[in-house]
């Protein structure tokens, strides 16, 4: 049974900063490239950052450029998202996602989703 469980979601100041984990199992965690996305109240699912299955090329969105760090233990089955200088605007639910081949910056590229994280940033 594929599983994907978010934790580290929560409420913090603007500025402030928070690491999303997920842990992966029930697939082979190292042969997936793996994301992160986000989707705030009335808006669709975005693309946040993505790492692929060796660790070795990452990418991000323009909004998470300079402030997201996305990284992997493929030993631990985890994915992670380091978030600083958090703003409002980041409000959303964090969800990651296992692609099974390249993973882009479209949903449609995963396989498997979490169930997914808030975060909350107040002003």
């Amino acid at each position: 049974q594929v599983q994907l469980v978010e934790s580290g979601g929560g409420l913090v100041q603007a500025g402030g900063s928070l690491t999303l984990s997920c842990v992966a199992s029930g697939f082979t965690f190292r042969r997936y490239d793996m994301g992160w996305f986000r989707q705030a109240p009335g808006k669709e699912r975005e693309f946040v950052a993505a790492i692929t299955w060796s660790g070795r090329t990452t990418s991000s969105a323009d909004v998470a450029k300079g402030r997201f760090a996305i990284s992997r233990e493929n030993a631990k089955n985890t994915v992670s998202l380091q978030m600083n200088s958090l703003k409002p605007e980041d409000t959303a639910v964090y969800y990651c996602a296992a692609s099974g081949g390249v993973a882009t910056t479209s949903p449609r590229s995963y396989n498997f989703w979490g169930q997914g994280t808030q975060v909350t940033v107040s002003s």
